[in-house]
């Protein structure tokens, strides 16, 4: 067997995936896919994202309040940084800023997201940053914030170079996604062949985004490996070189013993 993937953001806990776990789980391992992170989008949910890593050994979990989520529990630093306790969580997040889905003004967003950047610095945990439409103000309050001291990734990147240079200048590492593969995504393929190998992630944000050949399709863990073959081709690298370096920087980054 190659050496295993890490898909390092999907969201198992969502309804798509109920009662399919073991099943997931059984793909991942056929495919050569040995972890997975489970990312929180709500403080309601995440009872349940931490209940699905508590069953599973391999999958891990990250606490925060997606940024257009606009009903429901609001968090607050105390919390974040309470629930980030649990050793089963690795970093704060999905966090960040999203101005497609939201109009009007967004400034609650933007506050939203300093205090998960303070919890993360309190915490010592890392961030997953989700941003969409909103590059300049994300790294800005990133910025601002000290989020340097802790870094994080910068999940299913869409932005452009320039972007990721910035994103990689405070210490952040850069996602890429099944959106790689598909044809006209000219920007993340010259993105996917820039970012410096030692701060490359692979991911699948399932259950969307699946890659070639099952878009438009449900996705999953298991069908990180065609993302990983896709930045392996880009990087100019073997597949299994690209799984040894992506891998391991996961375990670095969100201070993971692989073989615990």
């Amino acid at each position: 067997m190659s050496t295993l993937l890490v898909d390092s953001h999907c969201h198992l806990d969502f309804p798509d995936f109920n009662g399919r776990e073991d099943e997931l789980l059984a793909a991942m391992k056929v495919a050569g896919v040995g972890w997975a992170l489970v990312a929180g989008v709500t403080l309601e949910r995440f009872p349940g994202v931490l209940a699905l890593t508590r069953r599973f050994p391999n999958l891990y979990a990250a606490v925060g309040v997606h940024p257009d989520t606009q009903d429901g529990q609001e968090a607050d630093a105390d919390t974040l940084i309470r629930l980030a306790a649990d050793p089963k969580v690795l970093a704060i997040g999905e966090t960040g800023l999203d101005y497609y889905r939201v109009e009007g003004d967004l400034e609650w967003q933007r506050e939203r997201f300093r205090t998960h950047i303070r919890a993360a610095r309190i915490a010592r945990k890392p961030l997953i940053i989700h941003t969409r439409e909103a590059a300049t103000d994300t790294l800005r309050i990133l910025e601002e914030e000290g989020a340097d001291e802790v870094g994080g990734v910068f999940h299913c990147f869409t932005e452009t170079k320039a972007v990721a240079q910035a994103a990689l200048a405070l210490g952040f590492h850069i996602s890429i996604s099944g959106i790689v593969t598909f044809k006209n995504a000219i920007q993340i393929k010259e993105v996917a062949s820039f970012v410096p190998l030692d701060r490359l992630l692979v991911e699948t944000d399932a259950p969307y985004l699946a890659p070639v050949p099952h878009r438009g399709k449900l996705n999953h863990p298991a069908l990180v490996r065609h993302v990983a073959d896709e930045v392996a081709k880009l990087q100019g690298i073997s597949p299994d070189a690209l799984a040894e370096a992506t891998s391991g920087n996961f375990f670095r980054l969100f201070g993971v013993d692989r073989n615990a």
